[in-house]
């Protein structure tokens, strides 16, 4: 035989080492943790404090950041107002259709209207006429109550239910004025010479303070009864908060086409401004400190794995001479490094979402667990471990037999 010949059939006959399942190798990398169970999990406590404060420190935030948006969102930061330009000679009037026009503008939402029938309202009819109660009767339809933010103290507020029946709805102060503490035991008042039914009271509404001075008519009763001549005195608009300025720039044109210079239309909430900067705020110094623990737990993971490649280098030396091949050594130490980061990622995800909702809760705070924290902390704990066990895997995989019996 040749020497070529003598050279192949040598590689044929020298045996070929076995190829790990995942099973078998996942295995193989849960056997130091099964074996060092508290350097383990001592290993893993590192990555769980920085998994834990990574989600704790963006989910508390984002969930004070979710509840301060929703204190701002009720001072208005989405509503407009809309009146007839005052102290004009004659006065203007805004067209009657003005109110469905606005509903027509795409990026509103709500629209609520109100009309001073210039009515005038008592306790009963046995009251002086003359006698000035300070309460001014407007006609209104359903959707103010959600146009001003409003919500109802007692009773309910005028639906479609109601359309042309002699019910009326009170602010708050008109109710207090007017004696009328509760809507039990159908309490009633006179209103332009005409008996009408309260059915409901208002709290307090901080983004139109004279709506609290009012008494609410149906729209339509009060053209019946009333003689009520249809123009709107003001429109409350709501629309998407990006919006709110596209929207004050048409709505002059849209409620009065003919004379649009001639609508006043009210600026957009400070609150939005204030709304807008909260919002583009970013806790960069949280989000560093997080950084810092997963780097300490990271080295924490990576010293864990040198240690396990000194202590065990017998079991690596015997692996070797009975034909482990560098690759199964180097994706043994890989996969111990990245379950055990993988485990702890697991249990600080867990302790960060738990805390972060118990916090929130305390607070009375919305609880917000960003999901981009989470697989960030899931994601950010594999990369840790691969990173962590690339260099004890590369040095247990170095270790010749001989090399690794010779220091037992």
């Amino acid at each position: 035989m040749t020497g070529t010949e003598v050279a192949s059939a040598r590689r044929r006959t020298r045996p070929r080492p076995v190829r790990l399942a995942p099973v078998d190798l996942l295995g193989l990398g849960l056997l130091g943790i099964r074996t060092r169970k508290v350097r383990a999990a001592l290993s893993a406590l590192g990555i769980s404090i920085g998994i834990a404060t990574l989600i704790v420190v963006t989910g508390i935030p984002a969930s004070s950041q979710r509840a301060l948006m929703a204190e701002l969102s009720a001072l208005g930061t989405d509503m407009l107002r809309a009146q007839p330009m005052p102290d004009q000679d004659p006065p203007v009037l805004l067209p009657e259709e003005s109110p469905a026009m606005a509903r027509r503008i795409g990026p509103v939402t709500t629209v609520g209207v109100v009309a001073n029938t210039h009515a005038s309202v008592h306790r009963s009819d046995r009251v002086d006429p003359g006698d000035f109660s300070g309460i001014s009767v407007l006609a209104t339809r359903p959707g103010l109550l959600k146009a001003v933010n409003g919500r109802m103290l007692s009773g309910r507020f005028l639906s479609s239910s109601t359309e042309r029946l002699p019910t009326v709805v009170l602010g708050s102060v008109a109710a207090s004025r007017l004696g009328i503490p509760q809507v039990t035991g159908n309490p009633q008042i006179f209103v332009g010479g005409h008996w009408f039914t309260v059915i409901g009271i208002l709290r307090q509404t901080p983004l139109s303070p004279d709506l609290d001075r009012a008494v609410f008519i149906d729209w339509q009763t009060a053209r019946d009864t009333l003689k009520f001549d249809g123009h709107p005195t003001v429109i409350y608009v709501k629309a998407r908060e990006s919006q709110v300025e596209a929207v004050r720039d048409v709505l002059p044109a849209t409620l009065n086409p003919q004379l649009p210079g001639m609508v006043q239309i009210s600026k957009p909430s400070d609150a939005l401004a204030a709304k807008r900067a909260t919002q583009s705020t970013f806790s960069a110094l949280f989000l560093g400190l997080a950084g810092v623990a997963l780097l300490v737990g990271g080295i924490g993971v990576a010293n864990t794995m040198v240690v396990s490649v000194l202590e065990r280098r017998r079991e690596i030396g015997l692996r070797r001479a009975l034909g482990a091949s560098r690759g199964q050594i180097r994706g043994q130490f890989l996969t111990e490094s990245v379950v055990l980061s993988t485990l702890g990622g697991l249990a600080g995800t867990v302790i960060g979402v738990l805390a972060t909702v118990g916090y929130a809760s305390w607070h009375d705070w919305p609880p917000v667990v960003p999901a981009a924290a989470v697989l960030s902390g899931v994601g950010g704990a594999v990369v840790i471990g691969v990173v962590a066990g690339v260099y004890p895997s590369v040095r247990a995989a170095r270790l010749t037999p001989t090399e690794a019996l010779a220091t037992v």
